[in-house]
């Protein structure tokens, strides 16, 4: 038996696979405000989980932030108070075994190449494109980190030629830099530019749902995106030419990228054709838990 743990802001779910990959088991509950109470709360939904099957389990967690390699200790989380705790031990010693720890968008990416739609490629690149903006590298369906844990976090690079597609106004990003990738191509982004561009505030889903109705100021502000999307994704095919890129998040509903980020994306790699895929998830909001419950396995 195999339990993935995903870590949100307003929520925590447990799903417990069994050796085949289905999902037998699946309970949320609302994400506790302090540490304490979260480490007993990861620590109730696996005994929970393991008192309904009769039987025990391995357990990978995926979290909205990573484990710094040098202290141990969780940094980069939003939900601030697990920052600067040595997650991975407490929760070892409580639950009395290996706890297995990644970042959200590694675990994503991890489902998607072990039997998702990456699943037939050898380098695959995961996307999450939604409020914000993650990535996650897996090669040979082992997931990595890097010596700084902060492989894949391509989203904290400047956007390429910020200046000739985003009208050359400045973003600050909450990590402290500036034009960073996650300011323009995610939800937010697209919601940001479309009321700097056009003085309105409208939501992406409006924004979205008008560029496929015709209404030209959507249309301009979708094919900013898909503008951008492909700058940045020519950053990633030029450093380690996936096998294919998987995207996930709310933006990945959009069906209409699929063929329009491949076909923008041709102007901007070295050789200008490219054969890197780029799929949705196969998995969508699951891929995330999926993936955690893989780590244990992909070691």
């Amino acid at each position: 038996m195999r339990f993935g743990l995903d870590i949100g802001g307003t929520k925590i779910e447990i799903v417990a696979f069994n050796a085949e990959g289905e999902s037998i088991y699946n309970q949320r509950i609302k994400t506790p405000d302090n540490y304490q109470n979260f480490v007993a709360a990861v620590y109730h939904l696996v005994c929970d989980a393991e008192k309904y099957l009769s039987c025990t389990g391995s357990v990978g967690i995926g979290i909205p932030g990573t484990i710094c390699t040098h202290t141990g200790l969780v940094k980069n989380a939003n939900c601030t108070f697990i920052n600067g705790h040595d997650l991975k031990s407490d929760l070892q010693q409580k639950l009395d075994r290996d706890v297995f720890i990644a970042n959200d968008a590694n675990c994503f990416a991890l489902s998607e190449a072990v039997d998702g739609a990456g699943s037939d490629g050898q380098v695959v690149f995961g996307v999450i494109l939604g409020t914000g903006c993650g990535g996650g590298l897996v090669v040979n369906q082992q997931v990595l980190t890097g010596p700084n844990g902060i492989s894949g976090e391509w989203g904290h690079n400047p956007l390429p030629g910020y200046s000739e597609s985003s009208d050359g106004q400045e973003q600050q990003c909450y990590c402290g830099k500036r034009n960073c990738i996650e300011r323009y191509i995610s939800g937010t982004g697209l919601e940001m530019q479309y009321l700097q561009r056009f003085g309105q505030a409208l939501p992406a889903a409006e924004i979205i749902s008008g560029m496929q109705s015709g209404e030209m100021s959507c249309r301009l502000a979708y094919y900013q995106l898909v503008d951008q999307i492909a700058r940045s994704f020519a950053t990633i095919v030029n450093m380690i030419d996936p096998d294919v890129i998987v995207i996930g998040g709310g933006l990945s509903n959009v069906a209409s990228l699929f063929d329009d980020i491949p076909k923008q994306l041709t102007r901007y790699v070295m050789d200008h054709e490219c054969r890197t895929k780029i799929l949705p998830a196969q998995y969508g909001d699951s891929s995330g838990v999926r993936g955690a419950a893989w780590l244990p396995v992909s070691r």
